[in-house]
């Protein structure tokens, strides 16, 4: 069971991350208004550092490929996660960036918002290394980041029907991380939003000791399969 954790905003932070079991590190690089947003320098640093000790995953929710690839460029994660809003950014456009990026693994974000989604993921299998299953908030300009579950037994489909690494999102957490694997039986698990220290000024940092009971109830549920 792969653990997946965003959003990273510093050096520190990821550090901190990664000895708490998490193996791919989630960075939100640019300036769309996202939560957890750093520069390309900080995300560049960030990824530096981790190196070999964990997979650092690169978000963005942009549709212009001239745009994501000049962020892959400065960033240079090991996977690029893409998460613009539903549509946005189709299969043959993922293809398109695909070519362009020919040896950067691709993270495609699918929004579970009903059966539809099924569909969806089977058309992104072929262009992309992994799916990630989250749930869409009409207030961010992205998938994900909602903090609120989805139907897991949309996710659970999926999963048996592709033939791709899929990492399930969306309003998990510490106490109900075991119950979704349970039932969707991912490759991984990831979350934002569960595992923040909300701060007076509206900002976040991650919440260490969430993301320790995470990963251990993430893993205990998977070695229970």
């Amino acid at each position: 069971m792969k653990i997946q954790i965003y959003t990273m905003q510093s050096l520190e932070e990821a550090l901190a991350t990664i000895a708490a079991g998490v193996d791919h590190i989630g960075i939100t690089p640019g300036e769309y208004g996202l939560p957890g947003e750093v520069d390309f320098d900080t995300a560049r640093a960030i990824v530096t550092m981790v190196g070999d000790d964990a997979v650092s995953v690169a978000l963005t929710v942009d549709s212009d490929l001239n745009n994501i690839e000049e962020m892959v460029k400065a960033v240079q994660p090991d996977v690029l996660h893409l998460c613009g809003l539903e549509g946005s950014l189709p299969p043959e456009k993922v293809a398109q960036l695909r070519s362009r990026i020919p040896d950067l693994p691709i993270m495609q974000a699918i929004s579970v918002s009903g059966p539809h989604a099924i569909n969806t993921a089977l058309a992104f299998q072929d262009v992309a290394e992994y799916l990630l299953l989250d749930t869409q908030d009409a207030d961010i300009a992205g998938i994900g980041a909602s903090g609120e579950t989805h139907d897991w037994n949309i996710s659970r489909e999926i999963v048996q029907q592709v033939r791709i690494p899929v990492i399930l999102a969306g309003g998990l957490s510490p106490e109900n991380v075991a119950n979704a694997i349970k039932l969707v039986r991912p490759w991984g698990v990831d979350s934002l939003t569960h595992t923040n220290h909300p701060l007076p000024n509206g900002s976040f940092r991650k919440d260490i000791e969430s993301i320790k009971s995470f990963s251990t109830a993430a893993l205990t549920a998977a070695s229970e399969l």
